[in-house]
Protein backbone atom coordinates (compact mmCIF):
# COMPACT_ATOMS: atom_id res chain seq x y z
CA UNK A 1 0.00 0.00 0.00
CA UNK A 2 2.44 2.60 1.25
CA UNK A 3 2.07 5.99 -0.75
CA UNK A 4 2.04 9.08 1.34
CA UNK A 5 3.11 11.00 4.37
CA UNK A 6 3.06 13.83 6.29
CA UNK A 7 3.79 16.82 4.50
CA UNK A 8 0.72 17.96 2.45
CA UNK A 9 -1.48 17.36 5.36
CA UNK A 10 -0.89 15.04 8.39
CA UNK A 11 -3.21 15.11 11.18
CA UNK A 12 -0.84 15.78 14.36
CA UNK A 13 -1.34 16.75 18.17
CA UNK A 14 1.24 18.60 20.56
CA UNK A 15 -0.03 20.95 23.52
CA UNK A 16 -2.59 22.81 23.54
CA UNK A 17 -1.19 26.15 22.71
CA UNK A 18 -0.17 24.37 19.20
CA UNK A 19 -3.28 22.35 18.61
CA UNK A 20 -4.51 24.96 15.82
CA UNK A 21 -1.74 24.83 14.03
CA UNK A 22 -0.99 21.03 14.17
CA UNK A 23 -4.55 20.61 13.24
CA UNK A 24 -3.61 22.90 9.93
CA UNK A 25 -1.10 20.72 9.15
CA UNK A 26 -2.69 17.76 9.40
CA UNK A 27 -5.68 18.80 7.23
CA UNK A 28 -3.00 19.66 5.06
CA UNK A 29 -1.27 16.57 5.04
CA UNK A 30 -4.26 14.17 4.94
CA UNK A 31 -5.52 16.35 2.21
CA UNK A 32 -3.20 14.83 -0.21
CA UNK A 33 -2.82 11.19 1.13
CA UNK A 34 -4.10 9.15 -1.21
CA UNK A 35 -2.84 5.64 -2.23
CA UNK A 36 -3.42 4.10 -5.76
CA UNK A 37 -4.08 0.93 -5.55
CA UNK A 38 -2.35 0.42 -9.43
CA UNK A 39 0.96 2.25 -8.54
CA UNK A 40 1.50 -0.41 -5.48
CA UNK A 41 1.13 2.34 -2.57
CA UNK A 42 2.87 5.96 -4.32
CA UNK A 43 0.85 8.61 -3.37
CA UNK A 44 -0.69 11.15 -5.47
CA UNK A 45 1.02 13.87 -4.21
CA UNK A 46 4.51 11.30 -3.87
CA UNK A 47 6.37 12.20 -6.65
CA UNK A 48 9.31 14.33 -5.77
CA UNK A 49 10.38 17.56 -7.45
CA UNK A 50 13.04 16.52 -10.15
CA UNK A 51 16.46 18.53 -10.34
CA UNK A 52 17.14 21.74 -12.10
CA UNK A 53 17.21 20.90 -16.20
CA UNK A 54 14.87 18.36 -16.74
CA UNK A 55 12.30 20.41 -17.57
CA UNK A 56 13.12 18.93 -21.46
CA UNK A 57 12.89 15.37 -20.30
CA UNK A 58 9.46 16.01 -18.72
CA UNK A 59 8.28 17.12 -21.89
CA UNK A 60 9.17 14.30 -23.79
CA UNK A 61 7.55 11.94 -20.81
CA UNK A 62 4.47 14.42 -21.23
CA UNK A 63 4.78 13.95 -24.97
CA UNK A 64 4.92 10.22 -24.50
CA UNK A 65 1.95 10.06 -22.40
CA UNK A 66 0.03 11.75 -24.74
CA UNK A 67 0.81 9.10 -27.74
CA UNK A 68 -0.03 6.16 -25.50
CA UNK A 69 -3.42 7.67 -24.64
CA UNK A 70 -4.24 8.64 -28.11
CA UNK A 71 -3.40 5.20 -29.31
CA UNK A 72 -5.28 3.20 -26.44
CA UNK A 73 -8.57 6.07 -26.82
CA UNK A 74 -8.29 4.54 -30.78
CA UNK A 75 -7.63 0.63 -29.29
CA UNK A 76 -10.72 1.19 -27.55
CA UNK A 77 -12.84 2.84 -29.76
CA UNK A 78 -12.39 -0.24 -31.81
CA UNK A 79 -12.27 -3.40 -29.28
CA UNK A 80 -14.44 -1.59 -26.56
CA UNK A 81 -14.43 -4.81 -24.45
CA UNK A 82 -10.33 -4.53 -23.98
CA UNK A 83 -10.47 -4.22 -20.61
CA UNK A 84 -6.80 -4.10 -20.25
CA UNK A 85 -6.38 -1.15 -22.25
CA UNK A 86 -9.71 0.78 -20.29
CA UNK A 87 -7.37 0.26 -17.26
CA UNK A 88 -4.11 1.15 -18.60
CA UNK A 89 -6.30 4.15 -20.07
CA UNK A 90 -7.81 5.05 -17.03
CA UNK A 91 -4.27 4.99 -15.05
CA UNK A 92 -3.31 7.28 -17.74
CA UNK A 93 -6.10 9.69 -17.26
CA UNK A 94 -5.24 9.06 -13.37
CA UNK A 95 -1.13 10.34 -14.04
CA UNK A 96 -2.58 13.53 -16.01
CA UNK A 97 -4.95 14.89 -13.87
CA UNK A 98 -8.16 13.83 -15.90
CA UNK A 99 -10.15 12.54 -13.42
CA UNK A 100 -13.25 12.93 -15.45
CA UNK A 101 -12.10 10.43 -17.89
CA UNK A 102 -10.81 8.37 -15.64
CA UNK A 103 -14.00 7.58 -14.09
CA UNK A 104 -15.42 6.83 -17.42
CA UNK A 105 -12.26 4.69 -18.26
CA UNK A 106 -12.67 2.70 -14.83
CA UNK A 107 -16.43 2.06 -14.78
CA UNK A 108 -16.51 0.86 -17.88
CA UNK A 109 -13.64 -1.93 -17.09
CA UNK A 110 -15.79 -2.62 -14.06
CA UNK A 111 -18.92 -3.03 -16.36
CA UNK A 112 -16.52 -6.29 -17.62
CA UNK A 113 -15.31 -7.18 -14.24
CA UNK A 114 -17.06 -5.80 -11.88
CA UNK A 115 -15.09 -7.31 -9.00
CA UNK A 116 -11.43 -5.99 -9.30
CA UNK A 117 -10.65 -3.90 -5.87
CA UNK A 118 -7.86 -2.32 -7.27
CA UNK A 119 -9.72 -0.70 -10.19
CA UNK A 120 -12.54 0.62 -7.58
CA UNK A 121 -10.12 1.91 -5.61
CA UNK A 122 -8.54 3.91 -8.49
CA UNK A 123 -11.99 4.68 -9.19
CA UNK A 124 -12.70 5.93 -5.58
CA UNK A 125 -9.93 8.22 -5.87
CA UNK A 126 -10.64 9.73 -8.69
CA UNK A 127 -13.98 10.52 -7.69
CA UNK A 128 -12.56 12.40 -4.65
CA UNK A 129 -10.37 14.21 -7.11
CA UNK A 130 -13.81 15.45 -8.89
CA UNK A 131 -14.86 16.89 -5.11
CA UNK A 132 -17.28 13.54 -5.00
CA UNK A 133 -16.52 12.29 -1.33
CA UNK A 134 -19.48 10.03 -0.72
CA UNK A 135 -19.49 8.21 -4.12
CA UNK A 136 -15.66 7.81 -3.61
CA UNK A 137 -16.59 6.01 -0.10
CA UNK A 138 -19.21 4.08 -1.97
CA UNK A 139 -16.83 2.05 -3.92
CA UNK A 140 -14.18 2.10 -1.53
CA UNK A 141 -16.74 -0.02 0.24
CA UNK A 142 -17.02 -2.12 -2.58
CA UNK A 143 -13.50 -2.71 -2.61
CA UNK A 144 -13.24 -3.74 1.04
CA UNK A 145 -16.23 -6.09 0.60
CA UNK A 146 -14.71 -7.46 -2.47
CA UNK A 147 -11.89 -8.55 -1.01
CA UNK A 148 -11.66 -7.72 3.21
CA UNK A 149 -7.55 -7.56 3.06
CA UNK A 150 -7.59 -4.62 0.70
CA UNK A 151 -5.20 -1.89 2.23
CA UNK A 152 -5.15 0.53 0.23
CA UNK A 153 -9.35 0.87 -0.17
CA UNK A 154 -9.38 0.78 3.85
CA UNK A 155 -7.05 3.77 3.87
CA UNK A 156 -8.25 5.84 1.04
CA UNK A 157 -11.82 5.44 3.12
CA UNK A 158 -10.16 6.99 6.34
CA UNK A 159 -8.95 9.54 4.40
CA UNK A 160 -11.71 10.55 3.03
CA UNK A 161 -14.27 10.46 6.08
CA UNK A 162 -11.70 12.81 7.86
CA UNK A 163 -10.14 15.20 5.50
CA UNK A 164 -13.80 15.53 3.31
CA UNK A 165 -16.49 14.57 5.15
CA UNK A 166 -15.24 15.78 8.71
CA UNK A 167 -16.10 12.61 10.09
CA UNK A 168 -13.07 11.90 12.68
CA UNK A 169 -14.10 8.89 14.14
CA UNK A 170 -15.47 6.84 11.39
CA UNK A 171 -12.00 7.74 9.95
CA UNK A 172 -10.51 6.22 12.72
CA UNK A 173 -12.86 3.12 12.58
CA UNK A 174 -11.46 2.71 9.00
CA UNK A 175 -7.97 2.63 9.78
CA UNK A 176 -8.20 0.27 13.15
CA UNK A 177 -10.08 -2.42 10.66
CA UNK A 178 -6.96 -1.60 8.49
CA UNK A 179 -4.72 -2.46 11.38
CA UNK A 180 -6.46 -5.31 12.24
CA UNK A 181 -5.88 -6.33 9.04
CA UNK A 182 -1.99 -5.15 8.54
CA UNK A 183 -0.94 -3.98 12.15
CA UNK A 184 2.23 -3.27 10.33
CA UNK A 185 0.39 -0.73 7.76
CA UNK A 186 1.96 2.44 6.86
CA UNK A 187 0.89 5.70 4.85
CA UNK A 188 3.64 6.40 2.64
CA UNK A 189 5.53 3.96 3.71
CA UNK A 190 6.61 6.31 6.64
CA UNK A 191 4.68 6.42 9.53
CA UNK A 192 2.48 3.60 10.98
CA UNK A 193 -1.22 3.88 10.79
CA UNK A 194 -1.22 3.04 14.17
CA UNK A 195 0.68 6.27 14.93
CA UNK A 196 -1.37 8.15 12.52
CA UNK A 197 -4.94 7.23 14.78
CA UNK A 198 -2.97 8.02 18.04
CA UNK A 199 -2.21 11.45 16.79
CA UNK A 200 -5.55 12.26 15.26
CA UNK A 201 -7.15 10.65 18.81
CA UNK A 202 -4.79 13.20 20.46
CA UNK A 203 -5.60 16.23 18.42
CA UNK A 204 -8.98 15.44 19.40
CA UNK A 205 -8.76 15.23 22.66
CA UNK A 206 -5.86 17.62 23.02
CA UNK A 207 -6.14 16.94 26.73
CA UNK A 208 -5.35 13.48 27.16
Amino acid sequence: MGKQKETDGQYVKKETMLVVALVAVIVGFLGGVVFSAYKSGVGLDGSAPGPSGQTAQKQDISNNLAQEINDLEKEISLHPENIEALIRLGNLYFDTEQPGKAIMAYNNALELNPGNPDVLTDLGVMYRRKGQPLEAIKVFDKAIKIDPRHEASRFNKGVVLLHDLNDSEGAIRAWEELVEVNPFARANGDELVLKLIEKIKGRDNPAN
